[in-house]
């Protein structure tokens, strides 16, 4: 049986990248919300907890406008 899940159950690759980034600028979870926002994605503070702990997955939409936000490269934002 298939399964959408990291080897640690986690239903994305990027939630603890967004929490680094987010960290190391200093914005808080409703912060990055509003300006996730102001590019055009209706997200809110407990979907983006929710994408940092690592139990919601993450739309190709929303990782285009987390690159935009924290101004990285996919490959930062997937990867590291």
């Amino acid at each position: 049986m298939f399964i959408n899940k990291t080897k640690d159950g986690r239903n994305n690759v990027c939630g603890k990248n967004i929490a680094r980034l987010r960290t190391n600028v200093g914005i808080s979870q409703r912060v990055l919300a509003n300006q996730m926002q102001l590019v055009g994605i209706d997200i809110d503070k407990n979907a983006i907890q929710r994408i940092e702990c690592g139990k919601r997955f993450v739309t190709d939409i929303e990782i285009i406008a987390f690159v935009k936000v924290f101004d990285v490269t996919l490959e930062e934002l997937l990867l590291k």
